[in-house]
């Protein structure tokens, strides 16, 4: 007998008041939620991080170093299991904190070592003369890299950041092992109460495939509004 297609699995009621259709949108709210939260904080303490370690101080470059090393080396799911297991058994105040925190950090932070090294060399792509240069105006270090490096570092990085902030949708898939009722969880659980795997599944990674191909989107269009004229692959 060949496969039969039932997509109206998704009309039918939960239990608990609601569609299996219903379910899925706000599980995928929950997959955009942790996804974009978590992207803020990587994007934040990644570009800190990458910046310090290209400072001529010793100590905060060793600083970034540190950390980049240090959450990129330890899987992801490792980290989640560490956020939410074993830091609240010693600081008995994160116990307080929702699970939804605790995935956004684990998550963030993760990624925050990736964009690390990315902003790490963006900066060092550029012409050492540019930051001597902002130094011989008068500018301070610190406004050095806001007006004159990182303007130009962000511009070199937009497309390997355009890859992690489609992996951190991806990746927020983990998740479920802390019981967030994101995507990969509803469809865990809605294959297991309805049998029907393929239609459940196929939605959701069409999901996960929309989200990611609207972040991709978004990015390139950031790409071109902040693409200096007359550079390579540039406008008129």
């Amino acid at each position: 007998m060949g496969m039969t297609w039932d997509w109206q699995v998704f009309l039918l009621d939960t239990g608990g008041g609601r569609t299996y259709l219903e379910w899925l949108m706000s599980a995928w709210g929950w997959t955009l939620s942790v996804g974009l939260s978590a992207l803020v904080v990587a994007l934040l303490v990644g570009t800190l991080m990458g910046i310090l370690r290209t400072v001529p101080n010793k100590a905060l470059a060793m600083l970034g170093e540190c950390w980049t090393e240090l959450f990129r080396n330890i899987p992801l799911l490792v980290q989640l299991f560490l956020w939410y297991h074993v830091l609240p058994s010693i600081f008995l105040s994160l116990r307080e904190i929702p699970s939804f925190v605790l995935v956004v950090f684990a998550l963030g932070f993760f990624t925050s070592a990736r964009i690390s090294e990315q902003i790490k060399a963006g900066i060092r792509s550029l012409p050492t003369g540019q930051r001597y240069a902002g130094l011989a105006m008068g500018l301070t270090l610190p406004q050095t890299y806001r007006y004159v490096l990182m303007p130009m570092a962000f511009r070199v990085v937009i497309p390997p950041l355009t890859s992690e902030a489609m992996n951190i949708i991806k990746n927020s898939s983990v998740a479920f092992a802390v019981s967030i009722a994101e995507l990969t969880m509803f469809a865990m659980q809605a294959q297991e109460e309805t049998s029907r795997g393929i239609e459940v599944y196929l939605a959701v990674t069409g999901l996960y495939f929309i989200s990611a191909f609207a972040i991709n989107r978004i990015m390139l269009f950031i790409e071109e509004r902040v693409r200096v004229p007359g550079a390579a692959g540039g406008g008129k």
